[in-house]
């Protein structure tokens, strides 16, 4: 598995398991959806969403960048790398983008003329 995929599962395990004690994280459902590393795996870009919000909430984004140095120390601690790699926390705003196109998309089709039983029957 690779690094940072292995960094994703742990970190969305933290989420799952409700391992971050801020109060502005309780009652929150956090998806990490990708985590990309540097070349040298001291760094790691984690993108986050908030499941049932299209963009991520700022008090949230405040809590998880507040959460990134504990969470970093975890990651030290429970897998087998050399460094922990520093989290930068960024927002995953894919799952708005795509909520939206579909939107979009299904207000196209809506108006569409109506195909004729004729047409469809061919």
């Amino acid at each position: 598995m690779r690094v940072g995929e292995a960094v994703r599962h742990r970190l969305a395990d933290m989420f799952m398991r409700r391992e971050l004690h801020d109060p502005d994280l309780q009652n929150v459902e956090v998806t990490v959806s990708e985590v990309r590393m540097s070349p040298d795996l001291k760094q790691a870009t984690v993108f986050v969403a908030e499941l049932g919000q299209d963009k991520l909430r700022p008090e949230v984004m405040k809590a998880l960048i507040r959460a990134s140095t504990y969470m970093t120390s975890r990651l030290g601690r429970e897998m087998d790398l050399k460094y922990a790699p520093r989290l930068r926390i960024v927002p995953d705003e894919t799952f708005g983008e795509a909520s939206r196109v579909e939107t979009l998309i299904a207000k196209e089709v809506a108006a569409l003329p109506p195909r004729d039983a004729e047409e469809t029957e061919e």
